[in-house]
């Protein structure tokens, strides 16, 4: 490796969307609406699930639990973005950049897990429905989500311990709006082949191996649905209907993940707006997409927006 000037570093630099100050008023408040969505449209549907007896199934406890992992995802990145924006400062603390990027990669890894167990219930619901409720006991359901919490949990503070040990040069500059991983692992002077080896071992288990789980268990809940004899038509659109909030979910953020890690130059603003779209605006438009089409869901919104509005 060529050498080059190395010294401790106390901060790095997010450089953001834009330099220019005009601008900054304008995506403040494009940020800050799109957080305060996100955060209220999750916390809705965390307590419409919790708060009604009849939404106490595994498929709504798995989705309470992706509503919580979708505002800590975003409240990882955006608030910091929005004080930046606002002070006029595009600093961050060496130990608050590795914090973001340690809770960064523990919620997105709790994103990808969870939307595989849930493709799984399915799976169950569609494919076995008279054993449903056997499987799919709360034990189970705990030790899913117990797992997941565990497997990102642990890879996310291995990866923040190697990049503890790096050294970084004087070029403290990180062109994102956050402490993107990668990014960092280029400002880097010391060798970084261990953190990359680690990457790409967890870019297959997180990435590869949930997308091929989901892949397994739509194949097979199609293949279930195709079975239905047509004169059954209701019961295979509503076998149908209950999978289609999640494929839409599963899509968009797949979809947006591939983008950003697709992206030849992950700075560039085609790549800074697929990361937009990946950690702010699926998150966002997660509780929109669950409850659209969900007459329970919708229900138990009502009885939630009713009990607040009765109070104020």
């Amino acid at each position: 490796m060529e050498a080059r000037n190395q010294t401790s570093v106390s901060e790095f630099l997010l450089l953001g969307f834009s330099q220019d100050s005009v601008h900054q008023p304008i995506l403040f408040g494009l940020f800050l609406s799109m957080y305060l969505v996100t955060v209220l449209g999750n916390l809705l549907i965390i307590l419409a699930i919790t708060s009604d007896s009849h939404l106490h199934t595994p498929m709504y406890f798995f989705l309470s639990n992706l509503s919580f992992a979708d505002i800590s995802f975003t409240s990882t990145t955006v608030p910091k973005m929005l004080v930046n924006i606002q002070t006029q400062s595009k600093s961050i603390t060496y130990a608050g950049c590795i914090t973001q990027m340690y809770f960064f990669m523990v919620f997105g890894g709790m994103d990808t897990f969870l939307l595989t167990v849930m493709a799984y219930d399915r799976f169950v619901a569609i494919c076995h429905p008279l054993h449903y409720t056997v499987i799919m006991n709360p034990q189970l359901c705990g030790l899913l989500v117990l797992v997941s919490w565990f497997i990102s949990l642990s890879y996310s503070l291995i990866q923040s311990l190697l990049m503890l040990r790096l050294s970084f040069c004087t070029n403290w500059v990180i062109p994102h709006f956050y402490c993107e991983l990668a990014q960092a692992l280029t400002l880097a002077c010391s060798d970084t082949l261990v953190n990359h080896i680690l990457q790409y071992m967890v870019t297959a288990l997180l990435g590869i191996v949930p997308f091929s789980g989901i892949l397994f268990s739509y194949t097979r809940i199609a293949s279930s649905i195709l079975r239905i004899p047509s004169a059954n038509g209701k019961y295979k659109y509503k076998a149908f209907s209950t999978c289609a909030s999640h494929l839409s979910v599963v899509s968009l953020f797949y979809g947006t993940g591939l983008g950003v890690y697709l992206s030849s130059d992950v700075s560039s603003w085609r790549g800074m707006i697929a990361s937009v779209m990946y950690t702010v605006v699926t998150p966002m438009l997660n509780p929109f997409i669950y409850s659209l089409r969900n007459r329970d869901i919708k229900r138990a919104l009502q009885k939630v927006l009713g009990r607040i509005l009765y109070v104020q």
